[in-house]
């Protein structure tokens, strides 16, 4: 008995174990409702823009997800590297457009710190804060004297 009990519990934890391994890929709906949360705690979005940029949102992550899907299979085109951002910048502009005011700013340095790669994520203790940037990746003809 004590074995078919530990054989069970073993069983069990092999295969908890199996599915805390693998990698979850976030469904469209899951990424929409996140950018509205972070948006919502950012702004103070009323319930329609809520509705308005979930919609928006979640049909570029649709999209995008498609595409990303094609490139993993091997099947992208050149031209769908040019679709993905089209999407971004789309997107972008709609939930701009539902914006109202002090919203529009805020939501342009958003934007500008999530494209500089600047994160509002907290530092842990004893860590150095490093920027990131491209600068470093220019190409910097040299000057002749």
């Amino acid at each position: 008995m004590k074995k078919v009990i530990f054989l069970f519990f073993l069983a069990f934890g092999v295969t908890s174990l199996t599915f805390a391994q693998q990698n979850k890929v976030p469904t469209s709906s899951e990424i929409a409702k996140k950018n509205v949360e972070d948006l919502d705690k950012k702004l103070k979005l009323n319930d329609t823009q809520k509705s308005i940029i979930y919609s928006l949102t979640f049909n570029q992550a649709k999209e995008q997800s498609d595409l990303i899907k094609r490139q993993q299979a091997g099947t992208s085109k050149e031209e769908d590297v040019d679709k993905f951002y089209k999407l971004q910048n789309e997107t972008s502009k709609g939930i701009r457009n539902v914006l109202k005011g002090d919203q529009q700013t805020k939501y342009d340095k958003i934007i500008e710190e999530r494209l500089s790669g600047k994160s509002n994520k907290k530092k842990k203790k004893g860590e150095e804060e490093v920027e990131g940037d491209i600068n470093g990746l220019l190409f910097k003809p040299e000057k002749v004297n």
